[in-house]
């Protein structure tokens, strides 16, 4: 049951990181896309 609760927590730590990277991009993102606006 430990070993359990830690791959749970592992999981949790993961998802949070890949959250983050999403919002990184999507921040990247938007930028990007407002810079080309301002471009055109």
């Amino acid at each position: 049951m430990p070993s359990e609760m830690r791959r749970l927590r592992d999981l949790e730590d993961e998802n949070g990181r890949l959250k983050k990277i999403v919002a990184d991009l999507t921040l990247d993102r938007e930028v990007l896309q407002d810079v080309i606006k301002r471009k055109l």
